[in-house]
């Protein structure tokens, strides 16, 4: 008899998280620590301190009663399909009818079918660093080779033409992945930014995949998306969800635009992965993107006011630097006065105060000797917890220390 050997997972599977630390250490001993009983001021992940509208909930369980609890269509109801064309014509005077869309189960769905669109297995997809955590494993799961393009605190944070267009000859990339407004650094890319992006898309023959789950989160500027940009229009795939602008995390309802003959290719992944999202959900967001802006405005309402408590709070001291935070709900903080890197920072913030925040290493190299703060606690807890931390960092400073 043939001795037992155990089948062996793939490669694919195993390789999605890559290899060494990701700085993540920090999030799980701080969620240790509340699990254990200790008081913890949690300024690590994404996550409203809101939740969903009482008035979509009750949408939501309407549809359900109703019995919409079946197979819905598998590219999405008409009518959310419907809803977000529209939106999305409106914000960009770019004519998006429903055949444009894809409803998925939420901006992670899409982003990974985005990519199993755009790449083939073993090409090159480009991505900017800092990045949102996710960007190089859900590359890596769609079969594709994840490679960043190093940004500079200096700049912004904000890619140029020369970096994508070195990057795309270097590795003869298929795709460029680029998010703004910016998880983790609150940048609101500029139209010069997004142009570069543009032109170095349109002489290397990219595909752009978008995320832009931020739109409605704007504290300076404007959001401009780069599918509205000349001639992008057909080689960009749009990223969006219910998530954050309408606090709707768990129901886990996105969408993608492209063009119709991308779509008609997704709707046959979604066919053969997620088979849909279920249609009392997708009621839900259709009755969510009724409200219009209005409720938009009051979510994102938080996250002004406290933004605008943070410039205050920075601006009154002169060693803890900052992005300039012009969308989304996070701050980006350059502690390198201190002389340590963000996770040392952040492990000994943690350790002393019990405030957690994420390492700028946890998004990429690029935005080493930072940390990143979520804006989703009370406002009076989060000036208390961000003056604790500006103080904190003053006590750190070498003696030999110049402020700029």
């Amino acid at each position: 008899m043939k001795a037992s050997v155990m089948p062996h997972l793939s490669s694919r599977i195993l390789s999605i998280n890559g290899s060494g630390s990701d700085g993540w250490g920090v999030f799980y001993r701080a969620r240790a620590m509340v699990a254990a009983g200790e008081m913890v001021t949690e300024l690590t992940i994404g996550e409203h301190d809101i939740r969903t509208h009482p008035a979509i909930l009750d949408a939501m369980h309407r549809a359900a009663q109703a019995g919409h609890t079946g197979y819905a269509t598998i590219p999405g109801i008409t009518a959310l399909r419907d809803a977000v064309a529209a939106r999305i014509t409106r914000n960009t005077g770019i004519p998006t009818a429903r055949e444009n869309v894809l409803i998925t189960p939420g901006g992670q769905s899409a982003l990974f079918a985005a990519h199993m669109a755009c790449c083939n297995p073993g090409e090159t997809a480009l991505y900017i660093d800092p990045y949102y955590a996710t960007y190089p494993g859900t590359i890596r799961a769609a079969g594709a080779v994840p490679q960043a393009i190093a940004t500079r605190a200096e700049d912004s944070f904000l890619p140029d033409y020369d970096r994508i267009s070195d990057a795309a000859l270097a590795h003869g990339a298929a795709s460029l992945l680029v998010n703004t407004p910016n998880n983790p650094t609150g940048v609101v890319y500029p139209r010069s930014t997004l142009e570069d992006i543009a032109h170095a898309a349109l002489d290397h023959d990219l595909w752009v995949i978008s995320d832009e789950v931020y739109e409605t989160q704007i504290w300076e500027g404007a959001h401009l998306s780069p599918r509205a940009l000349p001639g992008m229009d057909q080689c960009t795939l749009v990223v969006g969800s219910m998530s954050k602008s309408h606090a709707m995390t768990g129901s886990r309802i996105g969408w993608i635009v492209a063009p119709e003959h991308v779509i008609e290719k997704l709707s046959d992944l979604a066919t053969n992965t997620t088979y849909g999202v279920p249609g009392y959900i997708q009621d839900a967001a259709v009755f969510a993107l009724a409200q219009g802006a209005a409720l938009e405005e009051e979510v994102a309402a938080p996250f002004r006011r406290r933004r605008a408590l943070a410039m205050s709070i920075l601006e009154g001291q002169n060693v803890v630097g900052h992005i300039p935070s012009q969308g989304a709900m996070y701050l980006m903080l350059d502690i390198r006065s201190t002389g340590m890197t963000g996770e040392a920072f952040a492990n000994a913030l943690l350790d002393t105060h019990r405030i957690a925040v994420m390492p700028g290493e946890s998004f990429g190299a690029a935005a080493s000797g930072h940390i990143r703060l979520a804006m989703t606690v009370a406002d009076d807890s989060f000036a208390v917890a961000l003056q604790t931390l500006c103080s904190f960092a003053g006590m750190l400073i070498p003696s030999d220390f110049a402020p700029a």
